[in-house]
C-alpha cells in the first residue's frame, strides 16, 4: 500500500476501537465524544507513513517529532497492534525511524522529518540538519527502548531487534556512562542566547556542578526545561525500568552477555544512586523521593507534571503503587509543598513551571488517575478532567485552575493519548 492508503486504513481501525471500546460509557455523551475524540488524535492529525516504511509523528501544534512525546502518543494503539496489523505496522515504523533518530544525534530531544535544518532556535551546540533542538534529556533515550519492548509483548514480533536496534542499545549505554561523570567525561554543552534562565545551562552550557552519584546526568526535564540539579530522580527511575528492558532482549535475542553485564553493572549503579542519594526524610511526610539533587547536598523537592515524574513512578515501572515511599512521595506532591500544586475553584492538581502560575496540567491530573489506588479517586479525576477542556472535547496543556477557558496549547496529541489511556484502563480495556 501506498503511504496515503495505509493512513486511510489506520484512521479506519482506530476510529472501529474508539467507537467499539466507547460503548462502555456511550450514554454520558460529553465522556464518549471526547474519548473519540482523543483516541483517534495522534493517528489522524499528527501521523505520517513515510515511503521507506517508517512513520514521523509530529507532537501537534509543533512541527518537530518529538522522541518522548512521539512514543506517549502512541501508548493508547499499543493494546490492538497484534489485532490489527495496520497499527502493528504503524508502530513498528514510528520504533525504526525512532532507532535513526538516536543514531544520528542521541543529545537531541526533538527533530525534523527531513534533514532540513529547521529549529526552535538557532543554538550553541552540535546540532545537525536533523535537529529540531539539542536538549539533552534522559528520557528522550527512555521512551524508544520502553515502546519497543511493549510493542514486543504486544505483538510478539521479534523482527524489530536488529543490528541497528543493537548499536543504539550501546550507544546509550555508553553515553548514560559518560554522563555518570559529566563534569569530566561529557562533551555535550547547550547554550541558548536571549532566553528565559529554563531554556538554556548555567556555566556556559555545562550546567550546575555535581558530584558523582552512580546516577547519570540530564540538561533537561521532560518539559524542556533546564534541570536546577542535573540528577533527575524520575528520570534515573525510567532508566532502571529501560535497562532492564535492554537487559532482557540482549540476553534472550543478541547473545550478549559482555553487553548485558555492561547493562546490568549500569543499572546498578543507578539504582543505588537514587537510594543513597534520591531519598530525603521530610517532616510530616517521612522518606521521600525528591525531583532532583546534585551529589553535593542539594536538593529540589517538587514534581512536574510532565512525565517521568515522581507522580508516575508505578506506571514508570519502578516500584509498585503502594510502596511506602511512593505513597510519602505523592502525599507531598499533592500538597502544597509542592511548589507546582495548586488549588482552584475549578480543578487542584500539578502544575508546571513551564506554564503560568496556577496552571494545572491534563497529563498530570490523567497521570494521578492512572497510578491511583481507588476507583472513586479515578472517578473523581475523570470528572474533573471533563469539567476542565474548555468545551473543546480534547486535553491541553495547562490550564487555570480557577478558569479553564485559559488554557495552553490546544492541539497536544501527548495529553489526548494519556486520557485515552486512562478511560480504557477505567472501563477495562
Amino acid at each position: 500500500m501506498k503511504p496515503d492508503e495505509k493512513q486511510l486504513e489506520l484512521n479506519r481501525a482506530v476510529t472501529e476501537i474508539a467507537e467499539e471500546i466507547g460503548k462502555n460509557f456511550s450514554q454520558d455523551e460529553k465522556l464518549y465524544k471526547t474519548f473519540l475524540n482523543c483516541y483517534a488524535s495522534t493517528a489522524k492529525t499528527t501521523s505520517r507513513f513515510l515511503e521507506d516504511g517508517e512513520v514521523f509523528v509530529f507532537t501537534g501544534d509543533i512541527e518537530a517529532m518529538w522522541l518522548r512525546d512521539s512514543s506517549a502518543q502512541v501508548v493508547h494503539y499499543l493494546p490492538f497492534a497484534k489485532k490489527y496489523p495496520i497499527i502493528g505496522e504503524f508502530i513498528k515504523g514510528l520504533i525504526k525511524r525512532q532507532m535513526r533518530y538516536i543514531a544520528i544525534d542521541s543529545y537531541a530531544n526533538a527533530f525534523n522529518e527531513e534533514a532540513n535544518g529547521r529549529c526552535w532556535e538557532v543554538d550553541l551546540t552540535a546540532s545537525n540538519p536533523w535537529d529540531w533542538e539539542r536538549k539533552y534529556e534522559v528520557d528522550s533515550l527512555c521512551y524508544p527502548i520502553w515502546l519497543l519492548h511493549e510493542y514486543w509483548e504486544v505483538t510478539g514480533d521479534t523482527s524489530v531487534f536488529t543490528e541497528a536496534v543493537k548499536e543504539v542499545f550501546i550507544k546509550i549505554i555508553d553515553q548514560w556512562k559518560k554522563e555518570q561523570n559529566h563534569s569530566s567525561d561529557s562533551d555535550y554543552s547547550f547554550v541558548r542566547l536571549n532566553c528565559p534562565p529554563s531554556d538554556t545551562l548555567t556555566r556556559d552550557g555545562q550546567g550546575e556542578p555535581c558530584g558523582y552519584t552512580g546516577m547519570t546526568w540530564s540538561g533537561f526535564r521532560p518539559s524542556d526545561d533546564a534541570c536546577q540539579y542535573g540528577y533527575l530522580v524520575p528520570s534515573n527511575m525510567f532508566a532502571v525500568t529501560i535497562l532492564g528492558f535492554m537487559k532482557e532482549i540482549t540476553e534472550t535475542f543478541y547473545k550478549d552477555s559482555a553487553l548485558s553485564e555492561g547493562i546490568d553493572k549500569l543499572r546498578g549503579e543507578i539504582e543505588d544512586g537514587i537510594k543513597k542519594f534520591g531519598i530525603v526524610s521530610q517532616e510530616g511526610f517521612g522518606e521521600i523521593y525528591a525531583y532532583e539533587t546534585d551529589g553535593l547536598g542539594n536538593y529540589n523537592l517538587m514534581d512536574d507534571a510532565n512525565v517521568p515524574s515522581l507522580m508516575s513512578i508505578p506506571w514508570l515501572g519502578y516500584s509498585e503503587k503502594s510502596d511506602r515511599i511512593y505513597q510519602n512521595t505523592r502525599r507531598f506532591i499533592l500538597s502544597k509543598m509542592n511548589p507546582y500544586y495548586y488549588e482552584g475553584s475549578c480543578a487542584k492538581g500539578i502544575g508546571s513551571p513551564h506554564t503560568p502560575q496556577q496552571y494545572i496540567w491534563h497529563i498530570a491530573l490523567t497521570m494521578q488517575g492512572l497510578t491511583a489506588e481507588t476507583r472513586k479517586e479515578q472517578e473523581e479525576l475523570l470528572q474533573v478532567i471533563l469539567r476542565s477542556d474548555a468545551g473543546c472535547q480534547l486535553m491541553h496543556e495547562g490550564f487555570h485552575c480557577d478558569d479553564p477557558s485559559k488554557f495552553t496549547r490546544e492541539w497536544f496529541a501527548w495529553a489526548n493519548s494519556l486520557f485515552a489511556l486512562f478511560v480504557m484502563q477505567l472501563y477495562n480495556n
